[in-house]
């Protein structure tokens, strides 16, 4: 059946060469993140959010075979046409190589651009899966599933995908949001604890940047959210996922460079870049970068000492590294700084750090000088005092 379908403009030509030409392109995009216990209501949220489109079904080898399969196939009994490939998981594996693997697999299926890319797995599959969705055919729909604790507080949301370079992490990325995100909880029973520690310390900082009631939980319930309580957990997720949402939507596209969800980042950054993107899991990094910040605020008197050791003792009490004889590898301090020097050339010559003050309080700052962060590294607070 043939469609016709008018169009009519009828513009007036600019003739004034001193008034600059004006161009505009708005962009609002909203998303839902469902929540869900089990796989069958997993199922019938994706079903609903997929439509009856195409899907292309990324993971990585290891989340193929715990969920992702199992997962095709439940969608294939809803007569959706799915393709599924995955990747060597690891955050090594977060590379242009894979996203230009990922690309030429992509070209060879059928996807159309209204189709759905669907990313299950743990943060390097999101963020390498949204950066691909992003280039591919200029862009195309996809949803997350996430599947580490980690994910589902933190990496599924918010839109800022990414591919690692040699030279700094994420280097190699974009904004690009997702078209729903599916929360199973259900999913989080088959991590194990160093998985959930990890994941642990992305809800930790949330709570020390925006929420003392998530702080407060987190002390109450470590211990039955390192077991996989699923009713702490979902407690958790919802409360995490809520944060993170409030916070990216006042600066989706970080025009501002004042961030706080950037707590522990930029020390953690360096330190993943350092010990070769595997060794050291991206929250391990995170909770040894928000413990020097800590110490950086407190020498610098803007954080109590009785909050230094609050925040250190519970990422302590998670199991998570503070100093650098606590982390999976020996790193030198020196290796670590100098790795910062690289971020700071890529930030234009600043560096940020940001700094608690209070649990809901934080400061940004940009004048940390070296000696600042190699004293964080190399000489930790006493708890006990």
């Amino acid at each position: 059946m043939s469609e016709h379908v008018r169009v009519s403009e009828r513009l007036m030509l600019p003739w004034d060469p001193d008034v600059p030409i004006a161009g505009l392109a708005l962009r609002r995009d909203e998303y839902p993140v469902h929540m869900c216990q089990d796989e069958a209501s997993t199922v019938a949220r994706l079903g609903a959010e997929i439509d009856g489109r195409r899907v292309a079904l990324i993971t990585d080898n290891q989340v193929a075979t715990l969920h992702a399969r199992r997962l095709a196939d439940h969608l294939t009994e809803l007569g959706l046409e799915v393709s599924m490939t995955s990747f060597p998981a690891g955050e090594a594996n977060k590379s242009l190589d894979t996203a230009v693997e990922l690309l030429n697999w992509l070209a060879a299926t059928k996807l159309a651009r209204r189709d759905v890319v669907l990313a299950v797995g743990g943060g390097v599959v999101i963020d390498t899966v949204g950066w691909v969705a992003s280039v591919y055919m200029r862009g195309v729909p996809y949803i997350n599933v996430p599947t580490t604790l980690l994910a589902h507080v933190d990496a599924a949301l918010g839109g800022k995908v990414a591919v690692d370079h040699p030279s700094a992490k994420n280097l190699i990325g974009a904004f690009y949001q997702p078209k729903a995100v599916i929360s199973n909880v259900g999913y989080l029973s088959t991590l194990c604890t160093r998985e959930l520690r990890a994941g642990l310390a992305e809800a930790i900082k949330k709570g020390v940047i925006a929420s003392p009631e998530l702080f407060e939980l987190i002390e109450q319930e470590h211990t039955n959210i390192l077991a996989a309580d699923p009713k702490v957990l979902a407690q958790l997720v919802r409360g995490s996922s809520a944060i993170k949402c409030h916070l990216i939507a006042k600066d989706p596209y970080e025009q501002d460079l004042r961030r706080p969800l950037n707590f522990g980042h930029t020390i953690g950054h360096a330190v993943e870049t350092v010990s070769g993107y595997g060794p050291i899991h991206h929250g391990e990094a995170v909770a040894f970068g928000m413990a020097c910040a800590s110490r950086i605020a407190e020498r610098r008197d803007v954080l109590t000492p009785a909050l230094l050791r609050r925040i250190v003792g519970l990422l302590q009490e998670c199991g998570l590294p503070t100093t650098l004889t606590e982390l999976p590898v020996s790193l030198n301090p020196r290796e670590v700084v100098a790795a910062l020097g690289q971020i700071r050339k890529i930030r234009d010559g600043h560096l940020r750090f940001v700094l608690p003050v209070a649990l809901g309080e934080t400061i940004i700052a940009n004048d940390i000088t070296d000696e600042e962060i190699h004293l964080a590294l190399s000489s930790p607070e006493r708890l006990d005092g």
